[in-house]
Order: structure tokens, then sequence, then C-alpha cells
């Protein structure tokens, strides 16, 4: 596994996937070839640079991550993997089997080579950033790592949230309620304090992805990747916070974030993983920067949100936590559990069972629809029997469009957790502060009392098949963009 996002873009240096771009305008230019190479499932990753007026030399990477054997190594799976199964019961396998390891202080690190504090602090030194047409804004933070302690228990929390530039020295970060920053960040409130943040730009790929999945509350994600990595992370105190930051961190910014009312600018819109700009322009609290630490030459992870399908470690993620929590709950007879690409990797889970009892297909989509990981922002959730395979949509369409009833076999779940992200959610609701949505939950699954009776499918004995496969290759090769197998 890779301790330093250097380590990480050398592999894929050697392996002739690493392009190298200059003059990439980062102004919408970067944000429309991220788009490209994310829908395309691509496994080049850029590593752009040259934007004119930079002091720091600081260059972005872009589309990290989207090859499979690319995420599994970062992941620290072994074995090789082809497919999107794979990886998630792979990864499902690794963080079942984590040991937490805790955090290991360095007196130096690489993050300290270069330190702006006071009047020094000038976050326009680093390149502008517009990665959507209708951004309101620059956004230096999109494969970001948020770093805040727990006032009450002193837990280091990791999460990812967008950060958006609002001037020489101040930012705004925008963690939704319920999720972890903002709950800490309230504790801080709760007492009249202004809450220390410290925001990684730049890290290891694990520290992105455990930062960005859903974790026990009173487990650090810094242990987690320890725990992965099989040895601790190595921090620094920050300069600033006193925050445990990455010692082989690429950029981070220190400071606080400032009391409700006391300071706020107008954060947003943005280009959301949902596909549209569906949170206007909010007034939230300014987080105002104290301090800058670089490495020379420092790399901004550049993860921008883009219309579905989005980036493969996102859907992994989730479908790998909904499949653990279902059976964590004791549920019986899961196959699989898949995100959906074009459901951006939240909207539309299918879940594949075996079919144990009558109740069974409902049971499993209501817990699927409302577990931890599956309970923000879902929409439709469809359950469906383990002879369907539910990494290919057109096979999920034929089993809804084939063993289920709309009348007996759809239900609808109201009140559900949402956000202002959510773009059905209507006007006159986000003004009443009102974000809940509903759930469609779709038994696709052949009906259980009358399962030996159901008319039985169409379909090629495999031995056949392989034999044609082998027999005509020219017959089936793809021409110019073979689709990955991934998909």
């Amino acid at each position: 596994m890779f301790e330093s996002l250097r380590e990480y873009i050398e592999q894929v240096r050697r392996e002739g996937r690493l392009e190298e771009l200059t003059g990439i305008d980062p102004n919408l230019e970067m944000g429309v070839l991220a788009e490209l190479l994310v829908h395309r499932r691509r496994e080049i990753v850029a590593l752009c640079s040259g934007f004119g007026q930079n002091p720091t030399g600081c260059r972005v990477l872009i589309n990290p991550m989207n090859d499979p054997g690319d995420l599994a190594r970062v992941l620290g799976i072994q074995q090789e993997v082809r497919t999107k199964k794979e990886i998630i019961s792979s990864w499902r396998g690794r963080y079942k089997s984590i040991d937490p390891v805790a955090i290991q202080y360095q007196a130096n690190g690489e993050i300290l080579k270069n330190v702006l504090s006071g009047g020094d602090v000038d976050l326009n030194l680093l390149p502008p950033i517009q990665w959507h047409e209708k951004d309101g804004g620059r956004f230096l933070g999109t494969g970001c790592v948020l770093v805040v302690r727990d006032p009450e228990t002193g837990v280091v929390n990791l999460g990812t949230y967008r950060t958006q530039l609002q001037g020489a020295r101040e930012i705004t970060a925008l963690p939704l309620p319920g999720k972890d920053a903002w709950k800490i960040r309230q504790k801080y409130y709760d007492k009249g304090e202004r809450c220390p943040v410290a925001i990684c730009l730049g890290q290891a790929p694990d520290l992105f992805l455990v930062a960005c999945s859903s974790f026990p509350w009173n487990i650090s994600e810094y242990d987690i990747a320890g725990g992965l990595r099989g040895r601790p992370v190595e921090v620094v105190k920050g300069p600033m916070t006193g925050l445990p930051i990455p010692a082989s961190a690429e950029i981070v910014l220190e400071g606080e974030w400032t009391l409700p009312g006391e300071k706020t600018a107008l954060e947003g819109p943005f280009g959301e993983w949902t596909g549209y700009y569906a949170s206007g322009p909010s007034p939230e609290p300014v987080i105002e920067v104290t301090g800058i630490c670089f490495r020379p030459d420092p790399v901004i992870l550049g993860c921008p949100p883009v219309r579905p399908p989005g980036a493969l470690f996102a859907e992994i993620r989730v479908a790998a936590r909904i499949w653990d929590e279902l059976e964590q709950a004791g549920v019986p007879g899961i196959c699989a559990v898949n995100m959906v690409p074009g459901g951006g990797g939240r909207f539309f889970s299918v879940v594949a069972i075996n079919s144990l009892y009558q109740g069974h297909a409902k049971q499993v989509a209501r817990i699927a629809a409302q577990c931890g990981s599956g309970a923000f922002m879902g929409r439709f959730t469809v359950v469906v029997d383990a002879d369907v395979d539910i990494f290919d949509t057109e096979e999920v369409i034929w089993a809804i469009s084939t063993r289920c009833d709309p009348k007996t076999d759809i239900e609808v779940l109201e009140g559900c957790w949402s956000s202002s992200l959510d773009p059905v959610i209507s006007p006159q609701a986000r003004a009443n502060g009102e974000f809940t949505n509903s759930r469609g939950l779709i038994d696709a699954t052949i009906p259980f009392r009358w399962k030996k009776d159901f008319p039985a499918t169409i379909r090629s004995p495999r031995e056949i098949e392989e034999q044609i496969l082998t027999r005509f290759p020219h017959l089936f090769a793809r021409k110019s963009g073979v689709k990955n197998e991934i998909d």
C-alpha cells in the first residue's frame, strides 16, 4: 500500500498509465477532462501542471483509482480482481479483519518543508480551479480530507467535504447535517467555541478512501487506515491547530471554523454527484485559515463529482458497507450488493438473494434502504434472485419487468434521511428546511409462495456458450473503446 500520494503517482508512472499534462486550463477545461475520464472508465491518471501564477508549483492529479487493479492495490487487496463484484467482496474481507492501529507522531515530516502563517497566508497562491460551468466559485477541496477532533472523546475524525475558496485567508467547507464533522463542529458551537480544523488537499489515496467511507463513530479513520496498512499512519502536529496531519501530505490548510453568525460567506452552488446543482448558494460559517503547510511542488488530489456514472470507488464503498450491514443485522441468504453506476453511488442499490422464506425480499429491501450506509440519500432498492446478474443493468431491468407486480411488490417509505443535494426536494420544502425524501422498495424476486410453478428461465448451457466463445472469438471482439468488465 502507498504511504503517500507520490508513491501512488510513481507506481502509476511505472505502469505507463500516468499522463503529465501542461496547459490544461483550471477554469472548466480540467473539469471536463476529469468527467470524460471518469465516464469512460479510463485507467489513465492525469497529472496537470503549469497554471501561470503558481508560486508553490502546485499540480493537480485527476482520475485516480478508476482502474480496478489500481483500486485493489490502494485497498491492500492482494489477489487479482477482474470484476466489480470481486472488488466489493475482497474489500469486505479486508475491512472486516481490520485491527485498528493508532497513529504515530513524528517530530518532522515532508509536509512541514514549507509553512506559511499570519500575513504570509494567501490561498490565491494555489490554482484557481473551477470544475463545473455553473459552480459558485473555486473549489480547492474535492479529493480532500478534513481533520477535526471530538472535544468530548478526543477521537480524531477524517471526512471528505467540498471546500470552496472565499478569499485570501478564508474558505468554506460543507458537512451536511448528520455527518460526523457537522456533529463534531456542533459540539464546539454548543460550548461557544470555534472548531479547529485542518484540511489536507493531497494525501495518500487510502486516507482519502477511509475519509469518504462510513465507520463506527468511536474509531478514528486514521486507525482504520493503520489497520489496513498493518502499521501506524505517521503524523505530525499541525503548527497552528495541533491536530494530527499526515507527515507525507502534500498540502494542508489549518484554521478555525468561526461561530454561527460571526462570519459567513455564500457557499455554492456546486455540481454534485447527483448530476445536478441541487443546492443553491447558502450562507455558511467561514473557516479562517491561519496556516498553510506544503511540500515542494505539492499535488492537489482532484476528485470532482460528475454527472453519473461517477467514480468507481464511490460505488464500491457503499455497496460493501450495505452488504456487511445486512449480514450484521442477521439477514440470511445475501449473495451480492451493487450500486448501479447511473445512481451516482447512492440512489440505486440492488441486492441479490437466495430467497428462503415469505417476506424475505421485503425484509432485505427495508434494511438495505435504512441501514447505516443505505439510509443517506437513497432512492430505489431492488431485490432480485441469485440467478440475476446485478452487475448487468439490463438483467436487473429484466427482473423488474418480469418478476415484479407493481401493485403488490413495490413499497414506498416516507420521511427518510436526505439533504439539500437532493434534486427532487421542492423549493417550499427547502425553504422550510425539510430535507427528507421517500424510498421505492422493489421486490423483483420470483414469488416465494408459488416459486415451483413460476415459468422456467431461458438460459444457454454454460459449457456450450464457452465453446462458442472459444471457437469464434473474432465474432465477439470489441472494436475501439473496449468496455471494461468492471462496468
